[in-house]
């Protein structure tokens, strides 16, 4: 068995223009004064890190890792989330997606999927200089306008989408591969990768590829009303990252799962700082303990309720108190009697 690293933060809800949120020195200070020992970057934020520089100079990821180290931090992962989003879209959300990219590629989906995938290629190689082993990011997706139809889906449909999806990953996946770097899909609503059977339908379209796997987050599943415990048994070899998150589900006679298109605060499905949701953290360490995962735990703090930055200082703590140092002998060693073949076949009835 293997105790989880951590506890880590994801910087993506922190980072800011105002100080210490608004340079790397800056950010990895504060994540150290709150209580983590590492934080997963947003690749796509320059206020922090600079991806194309960091995918083609070893020197440069080194003096981003000396930074932290000297702030008392280690790099876990980068994310690619907003990049990721963009390798496929879906015509409908065209508009709202061309925030992610560049301005140059924006109305223009052919060079705007052309940057992503490069982002993505650039994220693996800076993945590889940082020294770290995943990466995390989103599927993006054709289907998900289609998941609960009226009228029906025409038949094939969803086999050709997940078809095309599996066409634009797999180069990226064998770029992966090439840097031994392990591409975690979050799996996430809204993405068509966002439950255990739309994942396993995405790999086998890619080959079962290695370096397919999961970012597993629990907050994700109880909003679905999806056995978020044995969702660990099932993909335990696949699941190589962790965002920690809590979420709470409080269906009612007026709503459920789909909420009604209410802001957050007003659906019954919330995401809640640590602690405040109905996820069994207990549990799901204690099976991560048990499962020799050998990543980081990193709170990603979403909230409707609290501050952020109450939300990160009470998540250290929260994982900490998690963390399950394992152990290394058995708790009824002091009565075993050694091993002895011959007296282990006197007891068996066979000398």
């Amino acid at each position: 068995m293997k105790t989880i690293k951590g506890p880590a933060l994801f910087l993506a809800q922190f980072a800011g223009d105002a100080a210490p949120f608004n340079s790397w020195d800056g950010i990895t200070k504060w994540a150290a004064e709150c209580g983590y020992v590492g934080v997963q970057i947003p690749a796509w934020d320059g206020r922090l890190f600079d991806l194309a520089k960091a995918a083609e100079s070893k020197t440069y990821c080194d003096e981003i890792k000396g930074v932290a180290a000297a702030n008392g931090i280690q790099v876990t992962e980068l994310a690619t989330h907003l990049q990721g989003q963009l390798v496929a879209v879906h015509p409908a959300y065209d508009e709202a997606f061309d925030a992610f990219a560049a301005p140059e590629v924006r109305g223009k989906p052919e060079a705007r999927r052309e940057w992503a995938v490069d982002q993505m290629t650039k994220a693996l190689r800076a993945s590889q200089n940082l020294g770290t082993v995943a990466l995390a990011t989103f599927s993006g997706g054709f289907a998900w306008p289609f998941l609960y139809p009226w009228p029906q889906r025409p038949a094939g449909l969803i086999d050709t989408a997940f078809g095309e999806l599996a066409r634009r990953w797999r180069p990226i996946l064998d770029a992966a591969d090439r840097c031994g770097i392990d591409v975690c899909y979050e799996i996430h609503p809204g993405e068509d990768l966002h439950d255990g059977i739309t994942f396993e339908m995405f790999l086998e379209r890619v080959g079962g590829h290695p370096r397919c796997n999961m970012l597993y987050d629990p907050s994700h599943y109880v909003l679905q009303a999806l056995d978020y415990l044995e969702n660990i048994d099932i993909y335990k070899d696949r699941i190589k990252m962790f965002h920690v998150k809590d979420a709470e589900f409080n269906p009612t006679g007026r709503q459920g799962v789909y909420s009604g298109y209410q802001p957050w605060v007003d659906r019954a499905g919330r995401f809640r700082s640590l602690g405040d949701g109905h996820i069994d953290f207990g549990a799901i360490f204690s099976k991560f303990a048990a499962n020799d995962f050998e990543g980081w735990a990193v709170v990603e703090w979403e909230c409707c309720l609290k501050h952020p930055e109450d939300g990160a200082v009470e998540g250290a703590a929260f994982v900490k108190d998690h963390i399950i140092r394992v152990t290394e002998k058995a708790f009824d060693d002091f009565a075993g009697g050694g091993a002895d073949e011959a007296a282990n076949r006197r007891r068996l009835g066979l000398s």
